[in-house]
């Protein structure tokens, strides 16, 4: 079963390319990070808890606050939600203080997420499925692309696009709010060069400066590429002999380990020039 970490960053066209990919001709299971994310941050988790207990203390409006269609201890007692924007705006900037409290957040967050994003993977490789699409805003940065059999970077080269594409979105960030949310998630056009350093099939690069029928048409031009490295048949008979699919994981785990070391290599050395 072929991994297709999809990854980009904030308001580039992420969420469009995986809901593209969900439908046919595709018709790829997501298995989506974000919506993970939500869900091990849900009133009675561990996540929650650990949440509240660490930026409770420090914001006072860090949970949903209670009202009439909001108890107290919110609606199934375990108790009320996260004020998300709130939790965004504690966490998303480059000083100190917020880089070290998003470290907190991703401590707490990031190893749940993964457990669960395992436990899906296995699902669907149970069921036979030929590939699966990790929806990762933050792959390279978890370093979940040495999983992956192909990483997919949705971008923009312009930047002022993402952020424009972001208010419009969220009408209710200022722009520096929306310029702290694009920071916080890197430049996506290094990401772009990232994934492109993977070589052929192994790294895709989708740019999204233009409208959805253009972008249709990047993802169409990205997956018969992908399919050309990966037919069909290949994954069927990866399915059929178990030990054949985990030597072949093994080995490209190994593979993407040396791709990233290289890259981190050249990227000391470009900066070393600078």
């Amino acid at each position: 079963m072929l991994l297709i970490g999809l990854t980009g960053s904030i308001a580039t066209g992420k969420s469009t390319v995986s809901s593209l990919l969900s439908q046919a001709p595709y018709s790829l299971p997501v298995i989506d990070a974000d919506l993970l994310a939500r869900k091990v941050v849900e009133p009675g988790t561990h996540g929650y808890k650990a949440i509240v207990r660490y930026f409770g203390p420090s914001t006072p409006d860090l949970l949903v606050p209670a009202g009439e269609d909001m108890p107290e201890d919110g609606p199934d007692g375990k108790g009320r939600p996260l004020n998300r924007p709130v939790l965004g705006r504690r966490v998303f900037g480059d000083d100190d203080d917020r880089k070290r409290d998003r470290a907190v957040l991703n401590g707490i967050v990031h190893p749940a997420v993964r457990r669960e994003m395992f436990k899906a993977v296995v699902r669907n490789y149970v069921r036979g499925e030929r590939a699966v699409v990790l929806d990762v805003p933050l792959l390279f940065e978890s370093r979940l692309d040495r999983f992956c059999g192909t990483v997919m970077v949705v971008a923009v080269r312009d930047l002022a696009v993402q952020i424009e594409r972001l208010r419009r979105r969220d009408p209710h960030l200022s722009v520096e709010d929306a310029e702290n949310r694009v920071s916080s998630q890197g430049d996506v056009r290094e990401k772009a060069r990232r994934c492109e350093a993977r070589g052929d099939r192994r790294g895709v690069v989708i740019w999204n400066d233009a409208g959805r029928e253009e972008l249709a048409e990047e993802v169409k031009r990205a997956m018969e590429e992908i399919e050309r490295y990966s037919p069909r048949w290949w994954s069927w008979m990866l399915w059929a002999c178990p030990p054949a699919a985990l030597a072949l994981a093994v080995w490209g785990f190994w593979r993407n380990m040396r791709i990233n070391r290289t890259w981190e290599k050249q990227e000391l050395r470009r900066k070393a020039k600078l």
